[in-house]
C-alpha cells in the first residue's frame, strides 16, 4: 500500500468516475478497450501523448512521474528503508541516488545554523531552553 498526497485525490475522483468501471475489481488506468495497459501500447495508443501536448509537455515520459514522485519522497527526509518500500526497491542503490539527489538538506540545516547564530547576536530567545550556545561532541 502507499499512501496518496491529498492534493491530487480530487482528480483522482474525477478519473475514477469518467474512466473506471463501477466494479471492486475494475482497472484504476484500463487500456484503450478496457484491458490492462501495456508497455508497447501506452506511448503509441494511450491517451498519453495527447495528455502530454495538451498540457505542453510532449517529451514527458511516464516514467518521469516515478521518478519525480521519487524525488520528492527523498526530499521529505525519510529514512532509506521507507523510502525504498515507497519506491517498490530491494535494493539501497536507487533509493540512495535519490536522497543523494536531495541533499537540498544540506541547505536547510546551514540555513538553520545561520538563524541560530543570529538569534544569539540579537538576543532573540526563540530558541529552546539549552539550544542556544551547547556544545556537543559530533562523531
Amino acid at each position: 500500500m502507499v499512501g496518496i498526497p491529498r492534493a491530487i485525490i480530487p482528480a483522482l475522483r474525477e478519473h475514477l468516475s469518467a474512466f473506471v468501471a463501477d466494479d471492486p475489481d475494475a482497472l484504476v488506468f484500463p487500456g484503450p478497450k478496457g484491458g490492462p495497459l501495456r508497455r508497447g501500447n501506452f506511448n503509441r495508443q494511450a491517451s498519453w501523448p495527447h495528455a502530454v501536448r495538451a498540457i505542453g509537455a510532449a517529451s514527458l515520459h511516464f516514467h518521469d512521474l516515478r521518478h519525480t514522485g521519487n524525488a520528492w519522497a527523498a526530499r521529505s527526509g525519510v529514512g532509506l528503508l521507507d523510502l525504498m518500500a515507497r519506491m517498490g526497491h530491494d535494493s539501497e542503490r536507487a533509493a540512495i541516488i535519490y536522497q543523494h539527489a536531495a541533499r537540498g538538506a544540506d541547505e536547510a540545516i546551514t540555513d538553520a545554523m545561520d538563524a541560530h547564530v543570529e538569534a544569539e547576536r540579537t538576543g532573540n530567545d526563540d530558541w529552546p531552553d539549552g539550544a542556544a550556545g551547547a556544545l556537543s561532541p559530533a562523531g
